[in-house]
């Protein structure tokens, strides 16, 4: 069984569409392809944030007005 791809649309800046029409014709890709592979980047990156952010779940959180003092305090800024 395979898996039908969904329809959206969707409205794009003019200079971004035609960056990505001249791009799909270099690649001999479609600009459905070019924004899918996109996207699927974009929610790895998110997962590796995720990752991070969960993997220091448990290091002390400082304010940032507190982190500013000491940044200036200590001749930083």
């Amino acid at each position: 069984m395979t898996i039908q791809p969904k329809r959206a649309t969707i409205y794009f800046d003019p200079d971004l569409h035609y960056a990505l029409k001249i791009k799909s014709a270099e690649t001999n890709h479609s600009i459905s392809d070019l924004v899918n592979s996109a996207v699927k980047l974009l929610l790895v990156e998110e997962l590796d944030d995720l990752k991070a952010f969960e993997d220091r779940a448990d290091e002390p959180s400082y304010p940032f007005e507190e982190v500013l003092k000491k940044l200036k305090t200590n001749g930083k800024i």
